[in-house]
């Protein structure tokens, strides 16, 4: 199956997973030896991380909705920060993931922060085992998506699920006939 790596993974409903129900997922990395993205679709309420003043610090540097995302069910004790550069300079605090977005140091200087263009902080991250990602995938438990500049740093990720949907007018129809809540139809 080909890499996902840099395009979404968007869940078909019902997922039956309460991690993943309407998710967007920006991949990050697809390879033989597994594979490890973001949900972009969820914010938090949360504004700070408890004591951690180095990651509140940061916080004040991220793109609306300023708050953490739940990046996913994997390592909920761990934060990963996600950004853009205006200008597309490699920084030694960064790793880039392609596509002019890289993973940033938090334990880096957080003045760093005002140097991105757009930032995001995500609590833990979606990763799957070898050749897991592919098995859901050709089970079609996800939809995989090519993703947009502005996608990662959407300012309304919580309607973010049925709007990249629409985008495809293979899912266009389709997910405008699906209810919000499929209880209630």
């Amino acid at each position: 199956m080909p890499s996902t790596t840099g395009r979404l993974l968007v869940a078909t409903p019902p997922m039956n997973d309460p991690n993943f129900e309407r998710s967007v997922i920006l991949m990050l990395n697809h390879n033989d030896e597994g594979a490890f993205g973001l949900v972009i679709s969820r914010p938090t309420e949360l504004d700070s991380f408890g004591a951690d003043v180095v990651l509140d610090d940061w916080v004040v540097h991220t793109s609306s909705p300023s708050v953490f995302f739940e990046g996913g069910p994997v390592q909920q004790n761990s934060i990963i920060g996600l950004a853009r550069f205006a200008n597309g300079i490699e920084r030694s605090w960064t790793s880039s993931v392609g596509d002019g977005l890289h993973t940033i140091d938090l334990n880096s200087d957080a003045t760093n922060g005002a140097e991105c263009s757009a930032l995001r902080l995500f609590i833990g991250y979606s990763g799957w085992g070898p050749q897991q990602l592919d098995e859901e995938i050709s089970e079609q438990h996800w939809f995989v998506l090519d993703a947009q500049p502005a996608d990662a740093f959407d300012e309304a990720p919580e309607t973010m699920w049925r709007r990249v949907l629409e985008r495809e007018p293979a899912h266009r129809e389709w997910v405008r006939n699906f209810p919000d809540d499929p209880n209630l139809n």
